[in-house]
């Protein structure tokens, strides 16, 4: 395993955000389904997109890489993959592709992944499908990966699911229903969480042609359809630029992250209000989101529950903001690549930092006189790697921190866009 040592430093300069991670799994699973050729411009190359687009070809998507771009034609309905799909750690994949997998003309398609996503939940998901003429089981009955899906059937009726879970169940669902059998019509039984990550899944469907009815976030309903082939640009991610922002704010540096845009909704666009709300000024510009890092050491309430992947960034600014910060609404944050809520905290522990931790959240006694000089470990988590990075470079004895492969799965280029801005980060085995 691959630790870095993250020096004190202050960031100062221009960088570009990667390509969204989110929409890069939409456009190629939406492109799949579309029987007219797609050009994808710009899309995230990472772990995660690169089990996407596998699972794509598996299903008989016709996927070829050129200069600059992808060009995808798709297929109505899906041919047997020829072995099983290894999502390796794409939570995103299991769960739109196990809907995808039903469409299948025959046979059957398995699904499974890393030790990770061997412990996340399918069971609201695998039970839905079910509902509208799936058949499809967990192979040890735990709800889990590996996942068993059969082809061959007619795929209509109503899906009933709960919402506070994953968004990603209702995104499986709606793309499932373009080429079902007949209507698919969703009831999502308590309140959604993520919501943006749905609206984004519904603006795709429209980017292709397609249109999907709903009622708030409580109902959809969602009709076979031909989809058009597109020419599609992957906006920049603000998933990722969320550490470049927080690194920012915790340095006092001064950065301009280019490639941000507002016309696509994203979740974790948040994180502008949350660096403002610790003191730090964001304006989006011609340049881009310039970002000046401040302190006002206030109190701080900050609600996640539509962006839990915000959480161990948000914690790590929280640590050392002089006052008191308590983030709630992310219970579901617990289902991710790791429980996020217990590992954060454990890992701020070492630290010295005072962390309660809550149901669906962490209440942080934040100190901003903690030194840093240990070790801490992302447990193989690319978000919580990449929070506590950044969170060293604000510590007088900077930090080590473990795991620096994980950044592979959303962010492969992160590390060398700390160093452009003046990070002081070495690698050590």
């Amino acid at each position: 395993m691959t630790s870095v040592h993250v020096e004190p430093s202050r960031l100062t300069g221009v960088v570009e955000a990667p390509p969204s991670k989110s929409y890069t799994h939409r456009v190629f699973s939406l492109a799949s389904l579309c029987t007219e050729k797609t050009i994808i411009h710009n899309p995230l190359i990472s772990r995660d997109t690169q089990a996407t687009i596998n699972a794509a070809k598996m299903l008989g998507a016709e996927i070829v890489e050129k200069p600059g771009a992808y060009t995808v034609v798709g297929r109505r309905r899906f041919k047997t993959p020829d072995n099983i799909i290894d999502v390796m750690n794409s939570g995103t994949t299991l769960r739109i592709y196990t809907g995808l997998a039903t469409l299948v003309e025959k046979g059957y398609t398995v699904l499974t992944g890393d030790e990770s996503i061997r412990r996340r939940p399918m069971a609201q998901l695998l039970e839905a499908l079910n509902q509208i003429g799936a058949e499809c089981w967990s192979t040890r009955g735990n709800g889990s990966a590996p996942v068993i899906v059969k082809g061959g059937n007619r795929i209509t009726g109503t899906a009933k699911i709960k919402g506070d879970e994953s968004s990603q169940y209702v995104t499986s669902l709606l793309l499932t229903g373009l080429a079902a059998h007949g209507d698919i019509e969703i009831q999502v039984m308590e309140e959604l969480v993520s919501k943006p990550y749905v609206d984004a899944t519904i603006k795709m469907v429209e980017v292709f042609g397609g249109e999907i009815r709903r009622r708030g976030y409580e109902w959809f309903r969602v009709s076979p359809q031909e989809l058009r082939g597109v020419e599609f640009t992957v906006p920049g991610d603000f998933s990722s630029a969320a550490f470049i922002a927080a690194a920012a704010h915790l340095t006092q540096g001064q950065v301009t992250i280019k490639n941000l845009s507002t016309q696509y909704p994203q979740a974790d666009e948040k994180i502008v209000e949350i660096i403002k709300l610790y003191g730090s000024e964001a304006n989006y510009t011609s340049e881009g989101l310039v970002l000046e890092g401040g302190r006002n050491n206030a109190d701080v309430e900050v609600v996640l529950r539509d962006a839990p992947d915000l959480l161990p960034v948000t914690a790590v600014i929280a640590a050392v903001n002089d006052g008191q910060t308590r983030i709630h609404g992310v219970a579901h944050a617990r289902l991710k690549e790791s429980d996020r809520v217990t590992l954060t905290a454990a890992e701020l522990r070492k630290l010295g930092v005072e962390v309660e931790e809550l149901a669906d959240g962490l209440l942080i006694h934040g100190n901003p006189r903690i030194k840093g000089g240990v070790a801490v470990d992302g447990h193989g988590d690319h978000r919580l790697f990449m929070a506590f990075t950044v969170l060293g470079l604000a510590l007088e004895k900077g930090l080590i921190v473990k795991g620096a492969e994980s950044a592979d799965v959303s962010y492969p280029a992160f590390l060398q866009d700390l160093s452009k801005l003046g990070a002081r980060i070495k690698k050590t085995e």
